[in-house]
């Protein structure tokens, strides 16, 4: 098998752990590496100041859409513009898969907007269900619903063992961000 043969599975990367979006982003610079289209969507994101959309941005090869308002987003108090943007995100996953020409889509953040309810679990399944073959999909945030867990055909869980934020120490440029 060779190139894009065989693509069309779904990873889901969540847990507690450190580590779920560099994950993805490390598949999608694979990927890239080996010739495919490679897409992000991120969801509650925006910005151009975390190290892999710098990066992801100078080299090519991995376009990368974000859909946040700026703000954190506060699950007990849902902003009109967090569900707007998580919309939006969506949208373009959706028009993303019709087109066909990506051969990797990273739906970055996607658990957390379902878990704060700014779309539903059944939303994305439907997209995941519709796509046409040789997509690879990854799907990356805490919280993932019990349905994505189903459905992935790999999961990886990422566990906080230790991290130096438990200590009170900030997020390091270049490191965490």
């Amino acid at each position: 098998m060779s190139g894009s043969e065989g693509l069309g599975k779904v990873h889901l990367i969540t847990g507690a752990g450190k580590g779920k979006t560099t994950a993805a982003f490390g598949m999608a610079m694979r990927a890239a590496g080996h010739g495919l289209k490679v897409c992000v969507v991120q969801f509650l994101k925006t910005g151009e100041t975390t190290g892999e959309v710098l990066y992801a941005r100078k080299a090519g090869g991995i376009e990368i859409a974000q859909f946040g308002t700026g703000w954190f987003v506060d699950p007990k108090h849902i902003a009109a513009g967090d569900r707007s943007c998580a919309r939006d995100a969506l949208r373009l996953a959706r028009d993303i898969l019709t087109k066909g020409d990506c051969k990797m889509l990273v739906l970055d953040e996607v658990n957390v907007a379902v878990s704060f309810g700014l779309i539903s679990s059944e939303e994305v399944l439907s997209l995941l269900r519709s796509r046409k073959e040789g997509t690879e999909i990854v799907l990356t945030g805490r919280n993932a619903p019990i349905e994505f867990i189903e459905y992935a055909d790999y999961v990886s869980i990422i566990e906080s063992k230790k991290n130096p934020f438990d200590d009170g120490h900030a997020a390091r440029e270049g490191i965490e961000w």
